[in-house]
This record gives C-alpha cells, structure tokens and sequence, in this order.
C-alpha cells in the first residue's frame, strides 16, 4: 500500500470463566441464522494469554508480525466485567515486551450488542473500565488504554451519550474515541441488505461534525485536559452504499478532514482490510478464504495514506559515524539513519544488497515514499518498482531511509530501563546500492 500503517487493529476477546471458552463462540455455540450477536460470548477470535495462557498463540503469533514489519499494536479486547484484577494483571503482563502498544477495552461501551453490556449495568462497565485502567497503567506502563464511547449523536443534545456515566472513565483513559460508519448493514450475515431494516446510511459532514463535538465533550469531561482522540474504527459499508460510493464517502470524510483548521484528530483506523461482507479494502474471495479482492476503496484509502497530510514526518538530523545505534519506539517515534541517492534518470535496476552484520537484521527501508521490509537472512531488497508507476524524467536525489524494529517482534528486558518503549540495535555497517539505467549488453 505504499508504506505501512501506523497502527494494526487486532480484535480478540477474554471470557475466561465462560461455558465454552476458550473455543470461539460460533463454533462452540454453532446455530444457524441468528445473527453475530446471539452468542453467550462475543464471536471474536478468544484471546489465548492471560492466566496459564499460552504466548505462543494468538494475539501474540499476529502482534509479533506487526511489529517486526515496522507497525504498532492496537489490541481490541472485549473483557467479562466481572473478572478479579488477578487476571487483568496476567492480561496486562502479557503486554509489557510489545512496545508502545495501545488496548481499546470493552469498546463501543454505550452499546447494547457485545456481551459485557448484556450482562452488566452500563455504570458496572464503567467501573470496570476504571480499574482496568489502574490494572494495566501498573503492570504494563507502556501500554496506552483506549475509552471508546458512542459519543454524540445529535447536534441538538449538549452531551454525548452516557457522559455522565463516563466520566470517571475518560479520565482514565490514555485515549479518547468512538467508532463511526457511514453506513453500516448491522443484519450481515442473517440477512441480504435490500432495505433500511437492517443498516443505515449517514450524512458524511454530519457524521464528521459530530465526531468533532464528542472531542470537544470528551475534553470537558476531562475538566480541561485534551488527551488524544482517535476514531478506532471508521468505514462506510459498501452493503449499503455499493462499492463506489463507499470509496467516494471515505474520500469525503478525508478531504473534511484535510479542509479543517482544528487539528483535533489524531487518527482514525479503516475497519477493515479484508471481510466476508463489504466492509473490506478487500472482500474474501469465496473459493480461497487466503485470498482477497481489490474493492475500489482500497484505491481511495491508498491515495490517503500516501497524503503528506496524512504520512508520517522524517527530519534529518546530524551527521553520524558508524556502528551507531538505531532506537525503535514505535512507528511515530524512531530513530533511523538516511543515506543519500542520486540518479541520473529512471532505473532500470535499483536494488540494496546486505552484508557482514546487516545480514542478520530486521529493517524497513524508506525509499521516496515507498517502504519495504527486509527480514533476518535476507541478503538482496529489490526497490526498483518504486518508479514503475511514476518514472524519473530526469535526475534526482533521494534518501534511504533505514529504520530496525525488533526481529521477534518484541522489546528486550535487558536493553535497559526504557525497555518497555524503545528497541536497540547496532549497525556497523551500510547496504552496498545497485543502480543501472539500461539492459545489460553483450
């Protein structure tokens, strides 16, 4: 897509003590017919740590990849609220290796659907999300806890949603936020959507003023304070809206973005990449559940990331000497080092090759807007294809840019101790560059 993310949504949930677990819900539970939400837990993948839980197994296996591929972890639990802080403390300790990892509990807490607000009172889900916070802040200070509200709803009400309910909550939270669909078919998979019975369509600048206002409510909330406020999931299904029209609703919502003088947002997550529906940059292939297909947005959400608005800023600093340390803290906020390009015209053959001790490592390369990943024992990257769609009419300087997440995917505890949030490794030494211009001639 360009480059990667800045961050990874992974969706799980914890029911422990449940009749069932840890198997998910929609096979433990297997009915036909009756919708996503009709399960005792809710049918997402069962998060494996926890107390006498297993490392090895997902989310972990997943978060590992994201970070060793240059990204951060947005971990999306949805937690029993009747679970003791024993095993809240096991859930948080399993978090302390994955970096500057942010955790969105219990989301969408307003609702009605998920089954932590079918089995407690809305004020026990707050309470909850309160000591859940105190939990993780103590055993896992670099995680960041995510307070995700259905915010305000109508123009006409002072208030969001439940603030009252809320508030010792919002303070709380590290993150503020609320999920917003432009439009949404909630009836899939039980139904086809032909009418409005099962889904809905909304106004994009309404939906985007009304985000803004729930900002502005959360900071009241918080008696002043502005924290981060994100928008953990944002889409327009294409169930409802078709294909283009999804991708042209999302465009929308950017460019209202773009176009306002108040920087209130931090960011919003595109859920999701690949689905069974039309929520996907991808839907699944229906012969190859592996394999997905390109839905029009993907291009759309492409030209997005790809924004300066919206990229993630480089600044060059001082002159360095080799070996030196590269610091990784998280895909905004790393230290690389830059070694200059210059081309005389369009490349026929650009490539990077590794060495000695960069053999080993793991790296994203940053080249001229575009990204590539080189794992350990991978000794040639081939970056020619950054100008295949646009190439060089003339020369050109450029930087690449190298950047070393951690090979395993986790943070080391004998690195010192910022550990938790930052991720050391020594380069001795620079890729050898491969620059050719024509064919190779006899």
């Amino acid at each position: 897509m360009g480059r990667p993310h800045r961050s990874i949504c992974l969706m799980y949930c914890y029911y422990p003590n449940d009749n069932g677990w840890p198997v998910r819900a929609s096979v433990a539970y297997a009915h036909d017919g009756a919708g996503a939400w009709a399960y005792p837990y809710d049918d997402y993948f069962p998060y494996q740590g926890g107390k006498g839980g297993d490392l090895n197994a997902e989310p972990f296996t997943s978060m590992r990849d994201v970070r060793r591929h240059g990204q951060d972890v947005l971990l999306t639990l949805t937690i029993d609220p009747y679970l003791d802080n024993e095993r809240l403390a096991y859930v948080a300790r399993d978090l302390r290796s994955f970096g500057r990892i942010t955790v969105r509990i219990n989301h969408e807490a307003t609702g009605n659907w998920f089954s932590f607000n079918k089995r407690a009172s809305y004020e026990d889900v707050a309470a909850f999300f309160v000591r859940a916070c105190e939990v993780f802040h103590k055993e896992a200070p670099n995680a960041r806890i995510i307070l995700c509200l259905d915010g305000c709803k109508n123009q006409n009400e002072e208030k969001m949603i439940m603030e009252d309910i809320f508030t010792e909550a919002a303070k709380a939270a590290d993150i503020v936020s609320v999920d917003r669909y432009l439009a949404l078919h909630w009836g899939y998979p039980a139904d086809v959507c032909e009418d409005s019975s099962s889904s809905m369509r909304e106004n994009v600048k309404n939906v985007y003023e009304l985000c803004k206002k729930s900002y502005q409510r959360y900071i009241v909330m918080n008696d002043g304070v502005i924290k981060p406020m994100v928008l953990a999931e944002l889409n327009a299904d294409a169930d409802v809206t078709g294909p283009y029209e999804q991708a042209e609703m999302m465009q929308e919502f950017a460019d209202l973005l773009k176009a306002d003088k108040d920087r209130w947002l931090n960011g919003y997550t595109f859920y999701m990449f690949r689905d069974r529906g039309r929520l996907g940059l991808e839907i699944e292939d229906p012969n190859n559940s592996e394999v997905g297909i390109e839905q029009p947005v993907l291009k759309s959400y492409k030209k997005q990331i790809q924004d300066p608005f919206f990229s993630p800023k480089q600044n060059v600093a001082e002159e360095q000497t080799l070996p030196c340390t590269l610091r990784w803290g998280g895909s905004e906020d790393s230290e690389g080092i830059a070694m200059p390009v210059h081309f005389d015209s369009n490349p026929v053959f650009f490539e990077a090759y590794f060495e000695d001790d960069l053999v080993d490592k793991n790296l994203m390369l940053c080249f001229d807007g575009h990204w590539y990943y080189k794992a350990p024992g991978v000794k040639v990257i081939d970056m020619s294809d950054a100008y295949f769609e646009q190439p060089l009419e003339g020369p050109k300087d450029v930087t690449l840019t190298i950047y070393a997440p951690p090979a395993t995917g986790e943070n080391d505890p004998s690195q010192g101790e910022d550990w938790m949030v930052n991720y050391y490794t020594e380069i001795k030494s620079l890729p050898k560059l491969r620059i050719r211009y024509g064919a190779i001639l006899k």
